[in-house]
């Protein structure tokens, strides 16, 4: 009898265990398929995130790569400075202005130290220079615009002047899936697209790099170019280095667009919710 109970507790037990070990096996396996798209998914999402993806193709592009220059466009605004040998006869070419600072504790109109005077390049590409009058810079380099003025001043000085142009608003944007958008001047007149990003804190993980836009405006003509960041062709693009006022946009990717419409669509629901408990509860309060 004894041996009777204990082989029936023995039997029990062994099919619980046995119930529990396939309960737990049907429970990995949900798990497993459960996160077999979202394992998928980041394998497949981590390729689209790494830059350059062929450096071997890269470094046997064919030829150099010619070195960027800067063409004046209008709106920018030019910092001209003429040297020569002799301050005072290079002098009527560099005017100075004078900014009025109002003091703050007295009355007195104060003025800060003189600096260089700048020209703005009409929608016309012309600036006005002194003594010699209108010049024509709009779509030229700095070195064009220098040669230009140089030989320009031949007939007021007596030896070859030193001229230096710089633009004092090479200015860029960078929008979109970054970590710090904003607007960005650039001293050297010169930067690429991946300067660009690092100026901005580098793209978030969910910007498309495969599909950034560089918006431009060439005589009045606006234009969307777009780079592959992944790709060596990067390199070759008409974008790939900024021009002043450039516009940077790196758009989501469709996790992040997907999670910002859930997110919008929830904050609706969860208002509508709550006007809904407020309105009831009004209702129940004034039928008391």
């Amino acid at each position: 009898m004894a041996a009777g109970l204990l082989f029936i507790f023995y039997r029990e037990n062994t099919e619980e265990k046995y119930m529990s070990e396939q309960n737990n096996m049907k429970i990995k396996r949900l798990l497993f398929l459960f996160s077999l798209p979202f394992l998928l998914a980041a394998c497949t999402s981590y390729k689209n995130v790494p830059y350059l993806q062929n450096p071997e193709a890269v470094n046997d592009l064919e030829g150099t790569l010619p070195l960027y220059d800067a063409k004046i466009m209008p709106k920018d605004l030019l910092s001209i400075t003429v040297n020569t040998t002799d301050p005072q006869a290079a002098a009527p070419f560099n005017l100075t202005v004078q900014t009025p600072l109002n003091a703050v504790l007295t009355n007195i109109n104060t003025t800060t130290q003189p600096t260089l005077q700048q020209y703005l390049v009409n929608n016309s590409g012309e600036i006005d220079f002194p003594v010699i009058g209108t010049l024509r810079v709009g779509g030229l380099t700095k070195n064009e615009a220098e040669s230009l003025i140089r030989e320009r001043l031949r007939p007021y000085l007596k030896e070859a002047p030193i001229v230096t142009v710089r633009m004092a608003n090479y200015k860029i944007s960078v929008l979109g899936e970054v970590a710090r958008p904003g607007s960005f001047t650039i001293g050297n007149e010169k930067v690429n697209v991946l300067e660009a990003l690092a100026m901005a804190g580098d793209m978030t993980v969910y910007g498309v790099r495969s599909e950034v836009a560089v918006t431009r405006e060439v005589d009045g003509v606006r234009t969307i170019e777009y780079l592959d960041l992944t790709s060596k062709d990067l390199f070759n693009s008409p974008a790939f280095y900024i021009q002043q006022n450039d516009v940077i946009y790196v758009k989501p990717n469709k996790y992040k667009a997907q999670a910002g419409e859930i997110s919008q669509n929830r904050n609706f629901y969860l208002s509508l919710v709550g006007t809904a408990i407020s309105v009831a509860t009004l209702i129940i309060t004034l039928t008391k």
